[in-house]
């Protein structure tokens, strides 16, 4: 079975600008360069057979290009007693479009994505059962800009389990282009 999930990549110099986040905070295992991505879909695991069809059905979404910009931070959690901190981002709007064209096509096939409320958003830290207060990181970068990027394209990413966090691997690219490019 192979862990697998649809998401954006984040620019390097977004991911840059995320890293300098990084400060002391109890319990707080902070995510590597290659670990910052936007989730849109996670599928969990599945068959290697499967991955075909699920990425057969994802190459001729109708999904439109679209600007995103990341800022400010959230936690998940109270800020006192967070689970993870994370950058924001937007519009919400196409991004939670892209999420819903994805699940509705992939359910369609048989898969089961997952039910959670859907918020998009880049994690930064994530926490264990000892948990230091994020509120002086909220404050100072409530209204914090890390960038803008045009997001041409998603990826269905492979996860493996690894002493230092989650490795990600890039399985496939399927690039968006605006519905009249594609004869519709």
């Amino acid at each position: 079975m192979r862990r697998l999930f649809f998401g954006l990549e984040v620019p390097a110099d977004i991911k840059q600008r995320l890293l300098r986040v990084n400060a002391p905070v109890p319990g707080a295992r902070w995510q590597s360069p290659e670990q910052l991505h936007i989730t849109l879909l996670f599928l969990g695991n599945v068959e290697p057979e499967r991955v075909s069809q699920a990425c057969e059905v994802v190459r001729t979404l109708p999904a439109e290009p679209f600007d995103l910009n990341v800022a400010g931070l959230g936690c998940f959690g109270q800020p006192h007693n967070p689970r993870h901190l994370w950058a924001g981002v937007q519009p919400l709007e196409s991004i939670a479009a892209l999420h819903e064209t994805l699940k509705s096509s992939l359910i369609t096939l048989g898969f089961s994505p997952d039910n959670h409320p859907f918020c998009p958003h880049i994690t930064l830290a994530r926490f264990g059962k000892q948990r230091g207060s994020v509120r002086a990181l909220l404050d100072s970068h409530h209204d914090s800009v890390f960038g803008h990027s045009a997001v041409t394209d998603f990826v269905l990413f492979e996860s493996h389990r690894g002493s230092k966090g989650s490795v990600y691997s890039v399985v496939e690219r399927f690039p968006l282009q605006p519905v009249s490019w594609r004869g519709e």
